[in-house]
């Protein structure tokens, strides 16, 4: 199975959670949104985009505005990732075109609690890439981040076992 990880990041943290990811997909090839070109996604069996999850959903320039400005604050301890400057997956998903029977899994980084409170971009995710003609071959997941936005312990292991069970899964091969 040759498996592509598309990622749009802020802060690094689901640049690091789509790392793991592609790992446990047995060094999956994993590209920042700006470098998933429809040559990568048709050589791709399996597709696994993930974004971090901004004002209940997924970052829009105006959240990714307000992410700029929050990682200038001084003493904030925050810095953008390289790939933050890219396209949005908003964006992205505007110019998408996916191969027949292209299969498909969405994800997210959001802070921890209720999704009805801290909303799941994973889940506008997977409804784009459905309307797109994805097939889902596992619901959406989201991995989580401290409120001074950092990884939660143990999520990079998470997202790691959730890339491996994607890979072992019947609906991937």
């Amino acid at each position: 199975m040759t498996a592509l990880v598309v990622y749009e990041s802020m802060f690094g943290n689901t640049h690091t959670v789509a790392e793991r990811i592609a790992r446990g997909l047995g060094g999956a090839t994993l590209v920042a949104v700006a470098e998933a070109t429809a040559e990568a996604i048709a050589a791709a069996d399996l597709v696994v985009v993930g974004g971090p999850t901004h004002v209940h959903g997924m970052v829009s320039d105006r959240t990714r505005e307000g992410a700029r400005q929050q990682a200038a604050e001084p003493g904030s301890g925050l810095t953008l990732d390289p790939d933050a400057e890219g396209p949005t997956l908003r964006d992205w998903f505007d110019g998408l075109a996916l191969p027949a029977e292209c299969r498909a899994a969405a994800f997210d980084t959001r802070v921890h609690g209720p999704a009805p409170l801290t909303g799941r971009a994973s889940r506008g995710i997977a409804k784009r890439l459905e309307r797109h003609g994805a097939t889902l071959v596992a619901p959406p997941e989201s991995f989580f981040v401290e409120r001074d936005n950092h990884l939660s312990e143990g999520e990079a292991d998470r997202a790691e076992a959730w890339g491996a069970s994607l890979a072992r899964s019947p609906a991937t091969a």
